[in-house]
């Protein structure tokens, strides 16, 4: 892009992020998510970085948030509430410690160190005692004004309505609780003529987990909408006229800071104090003597945050040493000293730079849309699936527009959402081909899905071998797509069934095959010649046939002979098979090309008939969906007991759905569960459940 480009970008994305702000801060609602507008203003802010010239005073980067609402008297901060730019990697880190330590002398430098705290998904507040009592509660607001809700926050337990008066803090404190510093007198400030000062304190308002449940059961029983998630009750309920309402709402709070002189040298140091005041501190923060310590503590809250009761999406690291912190200065509306460390991202906003087409191994046509590289939970990704060409339509795509991608629950990455306000009029539309890119066949056209026809289509061959070599088939490991079009192009295979005739020196003659890769890929091959009925009849690729289904056919046939055998009638009787998948099992079995390549694979493998292998069906006539990653056991693993157990698995969420089990990063299955009233299980209760 050129300059002028940039600047119109850049007016784009402030308009934008202005209007998701507004909406965010000053009237609660959401057009998208915290992720996606955190994105947003992260190429902001790396783009204003690059081009310095554009900074305006009415950026985003330069201020903090929304206008206070009417309803609220405002109350002006004594200083002023800043927010922190945002990191999403260990470069981002690195390049945040990079930054500020050109600004710092060898001496300071060298007693670089952090103090890391929990970010939670809240809403802050800061808190005024006057003469030890709480005088004032006040929201950010801009950050130079906020609203007055003081008597909302006097009902949230955690916060004191006042702090000890005593002469010294060190007198007062339990000896575990002391402020390691020998040489300190902490004493509350004075004002001149001798009366105590104010003590402004900072924290966050948040809602556990448990009491964010409760209060959607209420909604859902009254009718009412449901809370998308824990922050938006928190800031609704801070923001209720009628503090009874606040006070029902059962709120928590961390006070993380202190805008008071008790002469600390540290920020570890500030948490000492107000803990010592009574004021409920995060015990998970932790002090880091360098970078390294941060990631570390950074990867184990990114593990092990579904077992806290209130959320977060990343840490907050903080320099340590005050004088160094207060040297760094402010940027904008961001301390250079701090920065927010956030967890990877479910979705983040990226440019659309063309639609391919992949041809899929029953024919079918899926748009595909290439985008400039973004990362999404932690992992970069360049493509995104657009299912059908109806799907683009609904979501009015161009190729050039941006876009929020989501990675929900570990999926294919997919486009939920164009930004069409950030275009700039060059965006093109897409057109569908005729024609089969691969083999230049017509096209025809099945329900919303575009199809090649012709079955011996090169593409289709090449996705059927992925397909029949996957982890949930064959799983063939180290046989991947490239090394599968060597082999067909090199005319060395003509169908799966021919992986099981390859010798080490057939291999070994391929560009980059070493002999060594090319004797343990045919030993792992061999290795594969014993599989599952249901396995096996999910790797032949029908059409209609997933995982379930498979499983379905052979709990019912029991062997490869009696399905071969099977007529049309035998496949309707099956419980949870419709005419559509039982005509194109049959159908399948009919065709004489593939009982040729059937016959032709059975000399060489070994199909293990099907038979329940356990007397426990505890889970007997239930049904299970999963969705999201789980951590003590794969998808497979958790599928492979519900069926040991009798119970059955489906693909997508029903009213005959029992348990929806939610791991890590869920997707729109877990929503459509709560909105379903279907039961939702953590892994820790499900394998409970089946222990």
């Amino acid at each position: 892009m050129d300059k002028q480009e940039i600047k119109q970008r850049i007016d784009k994305l402030k308009k934008t992020i202005n209007h998701h702000r507004y909406l965010y801060h000053v009237q609660d609602m959401q057009e998208i998510s915290d992720a996606a507008l955190d994105s947003l203003k992260k190429e902001l802010f790396d783009l204003e970085q690059e081009y310095p010239e554009f900074i305006t005073e009415d950026s985003p980067t330069q201020r903090v948030g929304g206008k206070p609402l009417k309803e609220f008297q405002k109350i002006k901060h004594s200083q002023r509430m800043l927010s922190f730019n945002d990191g999403f990697s260990k470069e981002d880190m690195q390049d945040w410690l990079e930054r500020i330590s050109k600004l710092l002398t060898g001496e300071e430098k060298n007693k670089l160190n952090f103090y890391c705290e929990l970010k939670i998904d809240g809403l802050a507040i800061e808190l005024i005692y006057e003469n030890g009592f709480l005088k004032a509660g006040a929201t950010r607001g801009d950050g130079t004004i906020g609203e007055d809700v003081t008597q909302n926050l006097k009902t949230v337990e955690a916060i004191p309505l006042s702090i000890p008066i005593f002469p010294s803090l060190r007198g007062w404190q339990k000896p575990d609780e002391a402020i390691q510093s020998e040489n300190t007198d902490y004493r509350l400030p004075r004002s001149p003529a001798g009366s105590l000062a104010m003590t402004v304190v900072r924290g966050e308002v948040f809602i556990s987990k448990k009491e964010f449940e409760k209060i959607n059961k209420i909604q859902k029983k009254k009718g009412l909408p449901i809370y998308a998630n824990p922050r938006n009750i928190a800031a609704g309920s801070i923001r209720q006229l009628d503090p009874k309402i606040t006070a029902s709402r059962r709120l928590d709070s961390f006070a993380y800071d202190l805008k008071s002189d008790f002469k600390q040298k540290t920020h570890e140091e500030t948490h000492k104090i107000i803990k010592s005041f009574g004021f409920k501190t995060n015990a998970n923060n932790k002090y880091c003597k360098n970078l390294d310590e941060v990631f570390e503590f950074h990867a184990h809250w990114q593990k092990n945050r579904e077992k806290l009761n209130y959320e977060i999406d990343g840490i907050v690291v903080i320099v340590n040493n005050n004088k160094i912190f207060e040297k760094l200065g402010v940027v904008g509306k961001a301390p250079r000293g701090a920065i927010a460390f956030k967890f990877p991202q479910a979705e983040a906003t990226t440019k659309v730079l063309d639609i391919k087409i992949q041809v899929g191994r029953t024919g079918a046509m899926t748009p595909v849309a290439v985008l400039e590289a973004v990362q999404v939970t932690g992992i970069t990704i360049t493509r995104a699936t657009l299912h059908n060409e109806d799907e683009i339509r609904r979501l009015g795509l161009k190729i050039g527009d941006t876009v929020i991608v989501g990675r929900a629950g570990d999926v294919i990455p997919n486009i939920i959402k164009v930004l069409p306000e950030l275009g700039t009029g060059k965006e093109k539309n897409f057109k569908m081909p005729e024609k089969c890119p691969s083999c230049n066949t017509k096209l025809v056209k099945e329900d919303v899905l575009w199809r090649c026809p012709n079955e011996k289509c090169f593409a289709r061959q090449k996705r059927n071998f992925y397909h029949f070599v996957s982890r949930t088939a064959f799983n063939i490991d180290g046989l991947g797509p490239k090394i599968i079009d060597k082999l067909l192009n090199e005319g060395l295979v003509q169908d799966p069934a021919d992986l099981f005739d390859l010798k080490k020196g057939d291999l070994s003659p391929l560009e980059r095959f070493a002999e060594k890769s090319a004797e343990n890929l045919v030993k792992t091959i061999s290795e594969k010649k014993e599989i599952t009925l249901s396995k096996f009849i999910y790797a032949l690729g029908i059409r209609n046939i997933g995982e379930e289904t498979a499983m379905d056919l052979a709990k019912y046939f029991g062997s490869i002979k009696k399905v071969k055998s099977a007529k049309l009638e035998d496949f309707d009787k099956i419980l949870n098979i419709g005419p559509v998948v039982a005509k194109s099992v049959y159908k399948w079995f009919q065709e004489q090309d593939n009982l040729k390549f059937l016959e032709k694979l059975e000399k060489k493998i070994k199909i293990i008939s099907y038979k329940l292998q356990t007397t426990n069906y505890k889970l007997s006539g239930k049904s299970f969906v999963l969705t999201g990653s789980l951590e003590s056991m794969s998808r497979d693993e958790a599928k492979q007991k519900i069926r040991e157990l009798g119970g059955d698995i489906s693909e997508s969420v029903s009213s005959k759905t029992n348990y929806v089990i939610v791991g890590r990063d869920p997707g729109s299955k877990a929503d459509k569960a709560q909105k379903l009233g279907i039961k939702i299980i953590t892994e820790n209760e499900f394998a409970k459940m089946i222990k």
